[in-house]
């Protein structure tokens, strides 16, 4: 008797606390926010995932009427900030802005400090391709061309890129899987090392972002043969796809989406979801964004982590193929 009792006294104690939770959580979701909410950024100031940050929150600030404060984290490829996102209060006050190495950590890593399940996606805000570019001395005025000429002359072209597993690199071992080829991979400190690399005909070719390479496209330093999104950019309206020019399925994105610990409650999620999507629509937010060499997104958090499973399995297997580790 005894121990029913005290099974009954422990499924009531269960049930109660249950029930104080969930009407906690209710409340603070019911006036949330009513203080100033924190974007944790795994990467430098000036970078392409904080200028995305400070440009929607900034229109977030007016949206919410709390303010919107960047915490700039870098490190470990990201890792330094989703692990202080993982490890954040799950009161809806602390968000984390994401990036590309969100989904190639886990394929790279053998083990990471903290596990992408840990988070739950919020919204796209937005992407951006980046441009394969050759140096005028390469005889490739196509996408087959430089495909052709690399399997001519195989291990002889070198392909810059920005770091070992940075999105430079992984878009060059993708392209590289699909195509064939067999390449010369020269890793340099960042982007714009690897650019001038191309421009003074040390590497054969890139995998650049606009703002970073179109000012030498223009000026002729480099050519540029395709982008690596899945369909045409406005922005680039001279510039085929990879995919269209004989390598249908290859895609690579350099976005930035907000997640948040997946023990936030939904209505707060739900809420910090409508007001992202009606901040990106803002014409004076896509202007800065298109001007920084983005494409505007503002997805739902159903399409944004579709995404995410989608570019998880994929770099599992583009990493194991190309035999890529961390440094």
């Amino acid at each position: 008797m005894r121990n029913t009792a005290s099974r009954i006294f422990a499924a009531a104690l269960g049930l109660a606390l249950t029930a104080f939770v969930t009407q906690a959580q209710a409340q603070q979701a019911g006036s949330w926010p009513s203080r100033p909410i924190r974007f944790i950024v795994g990467a430098t100031a000036g970078g392409p995932t904080d200028v995305v940050a400070r440009i929607v929150g900034a229109e977030l600030t007016s949206t919410l009427g709390q303010p919107i404060i960047v915490d700039n984290r870098p490190g470990a490829g990201h890792q330094i900030g989703m692990t202080a996102m993982a490890n954040a209060d799950p009161d809806g006050y602390t968000f984390g802005v994401v990036t590309t190495p969100f989904v190639i950590n886990p394929a790279v890593y053998k083990k990471m400090p903290y596990e992408t399940k840990d988070l739950q996606p919020v919204s796209l805000l937005a992407s951006s391709p980046l441009i394969l570019v050759v140096h005028p001395s390469v005889p490739a005025k196509s996408v087959k061309e430089l495909v052709d000429l690399a399997k001519a002359k195989p291990g002889e072209l070198n392909m810059a890129s920005a770091g070992n597993v940075t999105g430079p690199h992984l878009a060059g071992e993708l392209f590289r899987s699909m195509a064939g080829i067999k390449v010369q991979h020269v890793a340099y400190r960042g982007g714009p090392q690897a650019t001038t690399a191309v421009i003074r005909g040390e590497a054969h070719f890139f995998f650049d972002t606009p703002s970073g390479v179109m000012p030498h496209v223009e000026s002729g330093a480099v050519r540029a043969l395709a982008h690596t999104f899945p369909v045409p950019v406005a922005q680039l309206p001279k510039l085929p796809t990879v995919a269209e020019t004989g390598f249908p399925g290859y895609e690579f994105h350099v976005w930035t989406g907000i997640v948040v610990p997946a023990a936030v409650p939904k209505e707060i999620v739900d809420r910090m979801e409508a007001a992202l999507r009606k901040a990106v629509q803002v014409e004076a937010v896509r202007n800065r964004l298109v001007a920084a060499g983005f494409v505007p997104m503002g997805t739902s958090s159903k399409d944004f982590g579709t995404l995410i499973g989608k570019e998880l399995a994929k770099w599992q297997t583009v990493v194991k193929e190309a035999g890529i580790a961390a440094q």
